[in-house]
């Protein structure tokens, strides 16, 4: 997607060149004499656009104007929710009319946040997934210039915005291809094609490398497939080498039966999408590349694909994690964990001034907070409020969680250090309890984003979070020059 931040010059916009021109109104308005202005008010004063977010006024070869069409958008007070109904409202006239080179126009200098949300909800409104399609034609929208009443504050938030676009939008590409176009292997390769970005390098570990490491949790949820597992490990030198290191964990399951524990078939195609969290690892670090901010960042993903065969780990089977911990599979659809927990002892080599896992961990969380707000586990108040704020400010919002105690009891087992699920009953903490126990040796919070990382139904595609959050997160700890 190319975009371009531009000036607003109300005299000039009936001269802009492009295949149609949105303006956005907001109930500030006030009409000026030139001609764009003069039409605003006209169609105001008439009634043809109605002073509510989403309410549009669809003109074809207006007068005096060069462009073919002008659509108006109203915007009611131009919160970031009233430009979300803008943009869906005027992107259904813009994919009709097949326009490649869109104008939008604000009268009101937007807010940064506000014009974050207008370059992502473009993205996201017009993103078209093609890689296992025979037609490749992709979007039809190929530049789109947003024009505003003084650029130049705005300059560095429309770069950062455009740039996380791009993030979002290879985390989309991974988590939507199907799982036999998406395996440990195609993963793999995936990250190593970052390497060739400066700053950039990754390392990729297969079966023997991992069974050398002691990983026995990971290589017991990989057993029953034929497809080998990678461990992949992403790293961002933007600052000096004794500055600790922001590592950020992903679960990389590229397909998900549940193993011997199997999942009902119905909707059993979107487990494809349980490589989410390493997706979005992938996008996160497709954004440093562009931005290349003065941090370090390690991304490590551990990928396999848990299936069944003879090889498959059973219920009741004990495994060995690399931390020495011995684990009771009690559930083999709760791999999800075992693959993390040895990723999350491995992260310990780096030192980390922070580790975040980000999973699609649990379908508890799902019904704890549905599809608004990723859920947030920390015992560590200030990382909580950080990562709070990030997700606020890149509207990728999230939710702090408890981790009492307490919530680990039901995890005890005769036969083992710990089981792998405890019962129904607040199920996403259990999970994230089970994680706890291998990170006690730096600062950690564990994001799941079951129900943000994908949509179901008509709209069934990943969504790219949360690398708004992660982002605003990662680049917060540059400009502070420590790790909240």
């Amino acid at each position: 997607m190319n975009f371009e931040l531009k000036l607003f010059i109300p005299t000039a916009a009936t001269q802009e060149k492009c295949d149609a021109s949105v303006v956005f109104v907001t109930n500030s308005f006030k009409a000026g004499k030139d001609a764009l202005s003069v039409l605003v008010a006209k169609a105001l004063k008439s009634g043809d656009l109605l002073t509510k977010a989403g309410q549009i006024l669809d003109i074809y070869r207006p007068p005096v104007f060069l462009t073919t069409r002008v659509v108006l958008v109203h915007i009611g007070d131009g919160t970031t929710t009233d430009i979300r109904k803008g943009v869906a409202a005027v992107y259904s006239v813009v994919k009709a009319a097949r326009v490649r080179h869109l104008v939008i126009s604000l009268f009101l200098q937007p807010a940064p946040q506000a014009l974050r949300v207008l370059v992502t909800a473009l993205a996201d409104a017009s993103y078209t997934y093609t890689t296992t399609k025979s037609d490749k034609q992709g979007r039809l929208l190929e530049k789109i210039a947003i024009a505003v009443p003084d650029e130049k504050p705005l300059a560095e938030c429309f770069r950062r915005a455009a740039a996380v676009v791009s993030g979002i939008e290879l985390a989309k590409e991974w988590g939507n291809r199907p799982a036999n176009f998406a395996t440990p292997t195609h993963l793999a390769a995936g990250a190593k094609a970052l390497s060739k970005f400066a700053r950039i390098k990754v390392d990729v570990l297969g079966p023997k490398d991992v069974a050398k490491l002691g990983m026995g949790a990971f290589e017991a949820v990989a057993k029953g497939a034929d497809e080998p597992l990678r461990f992949i490990v992403l790293k961002y030198a933007g600052s000096a080498k004794e500055k600790a290191p922001v590592v950020l964990v992903g679960k990389g399951i590229t397909f998900d039966s549940g193993g011997i524990s199997i999942k009902p078939a119905a909707e059993m195609d979107e487990m494809k999408f349980d490589m989410c969290g390493a997706a979005s690892v992938l996008g996160v670090f497709r954004v440093l590349a562009e931005l290349q901010p003065d941090i370090n960042v390690v991304g490590v993903i551990a990928s396999c694909e848990n299936l069944l065969s003879g090889r498959s780990v059973k219920p009741g089977d004990v495994v060995t994690s690399m931390s020495g911990q011995t684990i009771e599979v009690l559930n083999t659809d709760a791999e999800g964990r075992l693959v993390l927990c040895d990723a999350l002892t491995y992260v310990e080599r780096f030192k980390p001034a922070v580790v975040l896992d980000i999973a699609t961990l649990t379908g508890a969380c799902v019904i704890a907070l549905g599809g608004v707000r990723s859920g947030c586990f920390t015992s560590d108040e200030q990382l909580s409020e950080a990562l709070l704020s990030a997700g606020e400010s890149a509207q990728d919002l999230c939710w702090s969680m408890p981790l009492d105690d307490e919530y680990a009891d039901g995890l005890k087992t005769s036969f083992a250090d710990v089981a792998n699920v405890a019962g129904r009953a607040g199920g996403a903490i259990t999970a994230a309890k089970f994680l706890q126990r291998f990170t006690s040796k730096y600062r950690w919070a564990h994001l799941d984003i079951a129900g943000t990382a994908w949509k179901s139904g008509a709209a069934k595609g990943a969504t790219g979070r949360p690398v708004g959050l992660l982002m605003d997160y990662l680049l917060n700890q540059g400009v502070k020059g420590g790790v909240a």
